[in-house]
């Protein structure tokens, strides 16, 4: 699954991303990818790992909530399911 998010752009400054990226890894856990920064500029890159699925969705989503609540949009989402696997 993937979030790309990002800030309305100003006059004078670039707009602001975050990009949240969950993946499965070969032995069966999740990593949480969450990178943010500035759209031509510098970023930064932090991960987090869960050894079970409910777990790493539910971070998934409270850190696209977090971001939701601080004026972020959502510009692009690759790979979300419904509650039920749909």
């Amino acid at each position: 699954m993937r979030l790309y998010l990002q800030t309305v752009p100003g006059a004078a400054e670039a707009p602001r991303y975050v990009q949240i990226t969950l993946e499965q890894d070969l032995l069966g856990g999740w990593t949480l990818y969450r990178e943010s920064g500035t759209q031509g500029g510098r970023a930064t890159m932090k991960r987090e790992q869960f050894l079970e699925r409910d777990e790493a969705v539910s971070a998934f989503e409270k850190a696209r909530d977090a971001q939701l609540k601080r004026g972020f949009r959502l510009m692009f989402a690759q790979g979300l399911e419904g509650p039920y696997g749909r």
